[in-house]
């Protein structure tokens, strides 16, 4: 573990305490490009079944824009997709609260699924409790977290735009990362209270006018001079489903970065690469317990998705909503 590691897992470390419950593409004029994800300092783990069972977790709808990359990958998996969206959105909701939820939650998944390897694909989470569901967890957890360090490395006008929750842009971890990689590049930090919202009425059918959505990333365009904003990191994995209506709507081009792309090449480096089995049926799970229809049943069908025919539903009382 790096130091840099050891250090965020001590401003997390006091969610350990709480009771154990039985846990990128930029987009340049119209066009999608990559940015590397570092290699495991720790080499490859051994290599899991042919067809392993990868348990996708976020809030909502956001983390469909990790499955999609994660089904490209590895088309041979079995995926389990959870949507909390009886608790949706997390960036709401006070750290305490929220980290007994989910890790309450995951511990059920867990049980229930049993999955050789996790993506908590949720900004909010991943920033709040990574180091705590590897710890309670024994199969890997691969979290996505902002951007900052290839987003600094690529503008070049040293002036940069993190687009978040609430709750990801204020937390210590998002500002330990400025610390260590933002160099001498400006960072400019956007709290966005509705933006998860509009995304996710989007998705159900519920068209959002451009005037809501313009103003959510109106403030991640800064001018200074000659000089102006033109790199903006999406630091939750719902933005992405929008950015074809961030590119219409920002005031000037700008690269769009979500690290999507790389939190999947970073599950292959851990689990190897497709191992030519056939495809597995992937089922969504929400736990509300409701049954998608219309619009959004339509477009989990699009993803790849079946929603499963049996609500799932969980005992403990530490997940009332």
């Amino acid at each position: 573990m790096s130091d840099a590691e050891s250090e965020r897992g001590n401003i997390d470390g006091r969610f350990r305490n709480l009771p154990f419950v039985p846990a990128p593409p930029l987009v340049r004029g119209g066009r999608l490009w990559q940015f590397r994800s570092p290699r495991s300092r720790v080499g490859r783990n051994t290599p899991l079944p042919q067809a392993p069972t990868i348990l996708v977790f976020d809030s909502g709808l956001g983390g469909l824009t990790v499955f999609r990359e994660l089904a490209r990958a590895r088309p041979d998996a079995r995926f389990v997709y959870v949507a909390d969206d009886a608790f949706f959105p997390y960036g709401a909701l006070e750290e305490d609260r929220l980290a007994q939820r989910v890790l309450a939650l995951m511990s059920e998944l867990i049980e229930t699924h049993r999955p050789d390897l996790v993506v908590i694909a949720c900004n909010t989470v991943s920033t709040l409790l990574m180091p705590d569901l590897r710890a309670r967890f024994r199969m890997p957890f691969v979290g996505i977290v902002p951007a900052i360090k290839p987003a600094c490395a690529a503008t070049q006008t040293k002036m940069i735009s993190v687009l978040g929750t609430e709750g990801t842009v204020a937390r210590e971890y998002t500002r330990t990362l400025i610390r260590e990689f933002a160099g001498d590049c400006e960072v400019k930090l956007v709290g966005s209270r509705h933006l998860a919202s509009l995304a996710e009425a989007e998705m159900t059918g519920s068209p959002v006018a451009d005037a809501e959505i313009a103003a959510e990333i109106a403030p991640c365009f800064v001018q200074k001079g000659a000089r102006r904003t033109d790199t903006v990191v999406l630091a939750c994995t719902h933005y992405p489903l929008l950015a074809v209506r961030f590119e219409k709507l920002a005031p000037w081009p700008v690269r769009w970065l979500d690290p999507a792309p790389a939190i999947a090449r970073r599950v292959v480096d851990l689990i190897g690469s497709a191992g030519g089995g056939p495809p597995q049926t992937s089922q969504a799970f929400f736990t509300s317990g409701r049954r998608p229809k219309g619009a959004l049943a339509h477009a989990l069908a699009g993803f790849g998705l079946a929603v499963a025919e049996e609500p799932q539903t969980f005992d403990s009382p530490h997940l009332s909503a």
